[in-house]
Order: C-alpha cells, then structure tokens, then sequence
C-alpha cells in the first residue's frame, strides 16, 4: 500500500508540475512570521527577526519564489533590506489568503517567537493552536502544508493542527521550553538547527530529523535541561509524498 501511494503521489506531483517542474515549490506559498523582538529577560533582540529574514531567504534557495513569500516582523520599519510586513492576525490571514489565491501547489507557515502554553507571542497577543488552525483551513485547504512553529511550548500545536495533508514541527514538547533567545544570539537554537541542517538535507521530512537531532546534540553539550524535545507530525495523506517534494540546491550526500 505504502509504494503504491507513493507512485500515485508521484503521478499527482507530475501532472501537476507541469511546465514548472523545475522546482517541487515553485507554486508554494510561504508565510514566515517573527512574533516579537524581545529577549527572554525583556531587553532587546534582533534574534527573531535574524530567524525570520534568513529562513525567508533559505526558501527561495530550496524553489519557493521569492514572490511568494510574505514575511511579518514585530517592528516591520526596521527592516527596509526585506520589506516585512506588520505581525497581527488580520494581515497574516489576508497574506495566507492572497498568497494561496496565486500559488495553489502547497502552503509552508513559520513562526519564530517566543511561546506559552495556549500558544505562541504574536506581538502584544498570542496566536493560538485553534485560531492558526481555522487560519490554515480557510487559506491552504486541502493542499499539502509545513507548519513550524519555533516557540517554547509549541508542541501544544500538534494535535489541533494535524491533519491527513500536513506536516507539524514544533521547538519543543507542549510541556518544555526551547532554548536560545537571548538578547545578544544570532538565532534562537531552534531556528540555528534549522537553517544550518538544510545543506544536509533532502526535504522536509529529513530536515525535521536532522533538526531534531541538532537540538539534542547541542541542549547536550551546553547541559541545557530539561530537553526541549522537538516534536514532528506528519499526516497520512502527505507522508508518501514529501520524499517527492525536493529541495533544490547542489547533490546531497547519501
């Protein structure tokens, strides 16, 4: 059952490649969202949006095009180089909305901030597992989609968002913080593994577990405890799949 669903994914991503099978997310939209600008302790930091801007950047490498990626920052007129827009509901919505309108082959949504336990810090407010979920259901549909939410606490994302087309990585358990967002890092340690792991990587489903792996390995070496335990989910409808979404880039090892 498992290659013949396989082979039929790979029909599917065939016929619908068409004329842009260059590259498996040419017709993907993606949303990259940085919910707030503080450290940990209060003070400032530049981390979520280092995130934010770099991963932007890292997808257009992997095949998005850059005309279909929208990025939201907390302090949007700091940033003239990539032109975010304002972080709040109401944009981010409209952005997932236009963006699906015009890119109908998958949608990617990632968020870096920091998290509690309802939810993730979206500037003064928090997003909530049930309101990204309606979010994505009104926007992505049915269409294959990566969710990240790089937050303390996000595994809470995980069972409101599954679903048969998705796939789930979270920063963390729903009862652990991650680690990393201090005023003077560069990127919160979730994001660093992220970003530093695509070389290595094939699609989704390898970076989440080089991801994964990078983050023990360091929570280990520092002696960060308890471990943040980055969580993964992937539904049954797109796991067959994304072996066949390939990132673009030079010939990885096997």
């Amino acid at each position: 059952m498992a290659r013949l669903l396989a082979f039929i994914a790979a029909i599917w991503l065939a016929a619908a490649g068409g004329a842009q099978a260059g590259s498996a997310f040419s017709d993907w939209s993606a949303v990259v969202v940085a919910g707030d600008w503080h450290a940990h302790d209060g003070g400032p930091s530049e981390g979520f949006d280092n995130a934010r801007r770099d991963v932007s950047a890292a997808l257009t490498r992997l095949g998005f095009q850059a005309q279909n990626i929208r990025q939201f920052s907390v302090r949007p007129e700091r940033y003239n180089d990539t032109k975010p827009e304002k972080s709040e509901l109401r944009g981010i919505f409209n952005a997932l909305s236009d963006l699906s309108g015009r890119a109908g082959g998958g949608c990617m949504f990632y968020i870096t901030s920091h998290g509690a336990p309802e939810g993730a810090q979206l500037d003064q407010g928090l997003l909530r597992p049930g309101v990204l979920a309606n979010m994505l259901d009104r926007t992505c549909g049915k269409r294959p989609t990566v969710v990240v939410i790089s937050a303390c606490f996000s595994g809470v994302f995980v069972p409101t968002l599954a679903q048969p087309n998705r796939m789930v990585l979270t920063a963390a358990r729903p009862d652990r913080t991650s680690f990393g967002c201090g005023q003077d890092i560069k990127y919160p340690y979730f994001d660093d593994c992220f970003l530093s792991s695509i070389p290595g990587a094939k699609d989704f489903g390898s970076l989440a577990g080089a991801v994964r792996e990078c983050v023990r390995a360091r929570e280990v070496a520092e002696k960060l405890t308890p471990p943040s335990e980055p969580q993964v989910w992937v539904g049954a409808q797109l796991r067959p799949m994304l072996p066949f979404y390939v990132f673009e880039g030079p010939p990885r090892a096997n």
